[in-house]
This record gives structure tokens, C-alpha cells and sequence, in this order.
């Protein structure tokens, strides 16, 4: 039996309780659907050794680390100084994921958007892509974005991208990419899947956001980054081309973004 294409799941969440005892097993199910390599998320620096402990055990698996913007009211803000120390790490490679969301903690905006511009700074000083989480908040966030790069050109992924289709001007012309999650395969995001349509094929990535947002068939159950399979099939579809030829394309993507990560070699 041949080894299918290999792919990048480029946002997971390794260290959350959902993979408890079992992050061993669940890497080994994404090397079998072909998907070697995994960037996995810290969302609390508090949270960072765990992660980092993940990436160090794992060949194929980097990490990123950042405050997510639904946890800014709950801890510190982190400083540039302590993203940029964070980043000498060999498998730190992402700043993130921070952003913005109007849509569960809207009383913490203000917070959220000073974050927001501490993490493009320590993006821009450490040369590491920024990944960014946006929900109801496209003004601001396209906004802050383009503020942020007038200032000095950063690199940056706009992560489970399920916004308008403005944002995702905004962004492409900052020379940012989109990554399609599980919601870009969900039956009822037509318009979604049209707005990626929209997008050059070299500004797409693809992940999972596991143990969040399974797509078909496994909607509704634990995701996981094996799973990416099936939302690049979709992706391959919204593009036109071959799923080898999407994987591909999403790969390079990928290690064209996380240079750090592609300088690490094969795996």
C-alpha cells in the first residue's frame, strides 16, 4: 500500500486534556493519512512547557506560543521581550495565536487589541509568521493589521480563516495567507469555500484546529490532525486540482511561511 501524499497540519492543540495519554497515538494515526508534520498551538505561556515538551519529543512536530485573545482578561500581557526569548527556541516557530474575538469576549476588546499589536511587534522583531484568530471583529482587525505592517513588514496566517471576504482582501494584499479549517469543508459554507476560490493557491494552508472542528465525516467528534486529510480533498475540489497537487501546493506553503520549520529538513 503506497503512503498517501504527505501534508502539514499547520494549527493543532496537542497539549489540550482532550489527547491526554494518548499524543503518541494520535501522531502516529496523522503519519498514516500522510500528515508528518504539525505545528501544535500554545494559547497561555503558562501552558508553554507542555507544549514545547510535545514538539521536542516529535521529530515532525513545531510549536507557537502566544495569548489567545479570549485569555488576555485572565493573565498578563505578555511583552515583545518575552515572545522574542521564547523564540530562540529551535522548534518555536509561529508568534501565536493572538487576534481578536468580538464574538465570545467582547468586554476584553481593548485588552485584546493591545496584545494584538505586542504580538505583531515580537512578529516582525523575530521574523516568525504571526498566526492570528479573528471572529466578528474584520474592521478592526484589518485595520490593526495594516497599521501593524506599515510599521515594518511582518509575515502572517490568518488561522480557521471563516471570515468576510474583506478580510481576506485585506490580508492577501498584505501578502498574508488564509488556512482553511474543518469549517471550510462543512456542507453549509458555500460562501465560505467561495471566498477561497477567490484566494492564489500559494497563500492557502490547511489544518485542523484539533480536537476542534472536525470535518466530515467525523463532524461533531474529537478532531484530530489526521483529519486534514479530509479538508484538503475539499480544499483540492475549491481549486480544481488533484489532492496530490493540493498537498503539495499547501506543503510549500507552509515551509515557505515557517521557513524556521522547513529549515529543520525532512521528516
Amino acid at each position: 500500500m503506497s503512503q498517501p501524499p504527505a501534508i502539514v497540519d499547520s494549527h493543532c492543540h496537542l497539549d489540550f486534556a482532550d489527547f491526554d495519554g494518548e499524543v503518541d497515538d494520535v501522531i502516529a494515526r496523522a503519519a498514516a493519512a500522510g500528515v508528518t508534520r504539525m505545528v501544535t498551538i500554545c494559547t497561555r505561556l503558562a501552558n508553554e512547557p507542555k507544549v514545547r515538551a510535545i514538539a521536542e519529543a516529535h521529530d515532525g512536530i513545531f510549536y507557537a506560543a502566544g495569548i489567545h485573545p479570549m485569555s488576555v482578561e485572565k493573565q498578563p500581557l505578555v511583552s515583545v521581550d518575552d515572545l522574542v526569548a521564547l523564540a530562540g527556541h529551535p522548534k518555536m516557530v509561529g508568534i501565536g495565536e493572538t487576534g481578536l474575538d468580538y464574538h465570545y469576549t467582547p468586554d476584553s476588546a481593548d485588552l485584546q487589541r493591545q496584545s494584538l499589536r505586542i504580538h505583531i511587534d515580537a512578529a516582525r522583531e523575530t521574523g516568525l509568521p504571526l498566526i492570528i484568530h479573528a471572529r466578528d471583529a474584520d474592521e478592526d482587525m484589518a485595520a490593526i493589521l495594516a497599521k501593524g505592517y506599515r510599521n515594518g513588514a511582518y509575515a502572517c496566517v490568518m488561522h480557521c480563516f471563516s471570515s468576510g471576504a474583506g478580510l481576506a482582501r485585506a490580508a492577501l494584499d498584505l501578502g498574508f495567507y488564509l488556512s482553511m479549517s474543518g469549517i471550510a469543508a462543512f456542507p453549509k459554507s458555500g460562501d465560505l469555500r467561495d471566498i477561497f476560490a477567490t484566494a492564489p493557491l500559494d497563500r492557502i494552508l490547511v489544518e485542523t484546529d484539533s480536537p476542534y472542528l472536525a470535518p466530515p465525516p467525523h463532524r461533531g467528534r474529537r478532531n484530530e490532525p489526521a483529519y486534514t486529510a479530509h479538508t484538503a480533498k475539499v480544499g483540492a475540489e475549491v481549486f480544481g486540482v488533484s489532492y496530490e497537487a493540493f498537498a503539495a501546493a499547501t506543503s510549500a506553503n507552509f515551509d515557505r511561511l515557517f521557513s524556521k520549520a522547513a529549515a529543520w529538513g525532512p521528516v
